[in-house]
Formats: structure tokens, sequence, C-alpha cells
């Protein structure tokens, strides 16, 4: 999986470590907002990497949380979905505003590619390919990030943007699909 390489989302091993994530997202979603040291250990235990002083608002979700790496003092605002079936790296110092979501897994654009009939039943043809954000970046509200995507450091991202390529170093982009503005 984590080498773009097709895999069964439902396999068991799979299945064990999103149940896990599933445990993990409950009680922090239903953590007291108010105790950030229990907040943090139930961080701690999600990802793969959680730096300091990062701060998630609730509710989050991810698939696997294992995944995600974050580095220091970055915010993530609430509502975010992260489907980490790869890799997710964000850099430090980063603001993620509400309702941004982060795709690694993607699926063949041909039905008859995608859907695949056999004694088990139908199941879908499963890939994923790393996302990477860069250090001091801040994405928009509602902003999409596709699979395989790198977005470079010191960018900004405007709300409601689909990036669905690379947005080199100090630049500001956004739109449907996410532009290049200008250097900043």
């Amino acid at each position: 999986m984590l080498n773009g390489d097709h895999y069964d989302p439902r396999d068991p091993g799979l299945l064990e470590i999103y149940y896990n994530a599933r445990r993990l997202l409950r009680k922090y979603n239903n953590a007291d907002p108010a105790d950030p040291s229990g907040r943090s250990e139930i961080l701690a235990e999600l990802f793969g990497f959680r730096g300091d002083n990062v701060w998630i608002e609730t509710p989050f979700f991810c698939d696997y949380g294992e995944n995600i790496s974050i580095g220091k003092n970055t915010f993530v605002n609430m509502n975010c979905v992260f489907l980490d079936d790869n890799r997710i790296t964000i850099g430090e110092n980063g603001l993620i505003a509400p309702y941004v979501q982060i795709y690694t897994a993607t699926h063949p654009l041909k039905a008859s590619e995608r859907i695949i009939h056999d004694h088990s039943g139908s199941r879908y043809l499963t890939s994923a390919r790393p996302v990477k954000i860069g250090d001091n970046v801040w994405i928009g509200g509602n902003s999409v990030i596709f699979p395989g995507v790198t977005i470079g450091n010191n960018v900004t991202i405007g709300a409601g943007s689909v990036v669905n390529k690379d947005i080199p170093d100090n630049r500001l982009a956004f739109g449907n699909p996410c532009q290049v503005i200008r250097e900043i």
C-alpha cells in the first residue's frame, strides 16, 4: 500500500489498524478540551509522528493515523479528514482550516478496471500515493488535496481550492483546479 501498489482496504491486517484508529478517534473526539495532556497522549498513540505543540480541533477524522506525520506548532481546525492510506507529511508551523480534506487513496477511472467481481462479491481496486505539505503552509477552509500532491514551503492555498498538482515554495495558489496566482 505504501509503495503505491494495489491493495484491499478490507484486508484483515489493515482492518485491525483501522479499527484501532477508530477507537482512538472516538476517544480523542470525545475528550475533554480542557485536558490538553490527555488529548496529546491520544494523538501520540494515533499518529506516526507528532511534533510539539500540535493542536487538532475536534472532530477530526482519518483512516489509519499511523501514516500521518505533523510537525511542531501546526494547527488543524475542526472537521478535517485525512485519508492516510499512504503517508501524509505536514511540516512545521502549518495552519489547516476547517473542512480540509487530504486524500491519498485513488482508484482507476474506468469502472471495468475499478470494480472487481469475484467469489466474495464486488470490491474496488485501490492504490495510494503520499501527500507532502511543507513548513509554514496555510490551507484555506474546504480545500481538497489530491493523492500524490506536494505543497512546498511558505505556501498559501486559498479557501475552496482543489489541489490536484504540486505547488512550489513561496506561492499563493487557489481555485478549482488550484493554480499558482503569484509568488509571495
